[in-house]
């Protein structure tokens, strides 16, 4: 799917210089950077269950290490 997209001119300055060090495109260095964004959101909202999850469910035992 094409998309178009506006680049603050310094961004796209920094991409066309990191696209020729890397050997790539700036839109292969744009798709990996929205990969990474979508990585850390998921990894950000899985730790959040995890803790959600512990928080429920060892209520007690967290009130009982908090008072030993």
């Amino acid at each position: 799917m094409a998309m178009n997209l506006r680049v603050p001119e310094d961004l796209n300055r920094r991409l066309d210089q990191l696209a020729a060090e890397e050997h790539t495109s700036k839109s292969a260095l744009l798709l990996q950077g929205a990969e990474l964004v979508l990585q850390r959101h998921h990894r950000t909202r899985d730790i959040g269950e995890g803790l959600d999850f512990v928080l429920s469910h060892d209520a007690e035992l967290l009130t009982r290490l908090e008072d030993a």
